[in-house]
């Protein structure tokens, strides 16, 4: 997932500007973030150990192994964090390290340390922090986060939850393993289906607001209703008649469906900078 959110705050830095994105900027922005989202995924692993010791699709990483110690999981996430925000600063700006200083204690702390173990409504809350790439990616080139770019934000703040629902109900068992209250183990496989086909139905609208608001042009419209359509499918089914097969299927293709969304804002940005010039 950090490659995911990595590359979500590179399009966020494409979008932000008519033209080519300044080198600085890019390669600066880029690695910070991804230096400091690697920094939070490594706070992830050191609260979630034992968690992720008794879940079989954790169990293999090797602070769940024990392979490595929880002082050197600090020491590593304090190196790459400072570094990243140090890279940020200079060769992003300010803002660009204060908001990704924020998006990391939302994931490390506010997520991962008190949301992800207390409440069922985890992942739609702490999906916030998840959710901030592009709004990373815009202000590192332009120093400031306008309304497009919260757009791109909210995108993904929607898209969250079917998506980990969508995992949750075919790892259920390991999430009742490890004690985590998510959705399906505490409210039951249909109130879960039922909430995937709502988000599902509320992401289709927002994913068309790029549009709507004048941030793109037809070239995205038409491929986010046909990403849309197909994403709704696949909740449609799941609503109808559940498989694990069928959940796993659209946990993959929820992954396919925002790279290729973002995609499509980015070839419609720049095919517009084309007919404009």
């Amino acid at each position: 997932m950090t490659q995911l959110a990595v590359f979500c705050a590179v399009i966020g830095m494409f979008l932000a500007v008519p033209g080519m994105v300044p080198w600085k900027q890019l390669i600066g922005g880029t690695v910070g973030i991804w230096l400091t989202a690697g920094a939070a995924f490594a706070i992830n692993c050191l609260v979630e150990q034992k968690v992720d010791a008794r879940m079989r699709r954790t169990s293999w990483r090797p602070s769940a192994r024990g392979e490595i110690t929880s002082v050197q999981i600090l020491i590593f996430s304090a190196v790459i964090g400072g570094l990243g925000m140090w890279v940020l600063y200079t060769f992003a700006n300010p803002l660009t390290m204060w908001l990704t200083v924020a998006t990391f204690i939302g994931y490390a702390i506010i997520y991962t340390l008190l949301l992800k173990p207390a409440t069922p409504q985890n992942i739609v809350i702490g999906g916030a922090s998840g959710a901030m790439p592009p709004a990373l990616g815009w202000a590192a080139v332009t120093g400031h986060v306008p309304g497009d770019a919260w757009i791109l934000v909210l995108i993904i703040f929607v898209w969250t939850p079917p998506h980990f629902w969508a995992l949750a109900l075919y790892r259920r068992k390991d999430y009742e393993a490890a004690g985590l209250p998510m959705l399906p183990n505490t409210h039951g496989e249909k109130y879960t289906r039922l909430h995937i086909l709502l988000y599902s139905l509320i992401l289709f609208a927002v994913a068309l607001m790029p549009y709507i608001s004048g941030m793109s042009g037809l070239l995205y419209l038409v491929s986010s209703v046909l990403l849309g359509a197909i994403f709704l499918a696949y909740a449609w089914k799941i609503y109808l008649e559940y498989s694990d097969q069928l959940a796993r299927a659209m946990f993959r293709y929820s992954i396919i469906y925002l790279s290729l969304l973002f995609v499509a804002l980015l070839v419609d940005h720049y095919v517009h900078a084309l007919i404009g010039a």
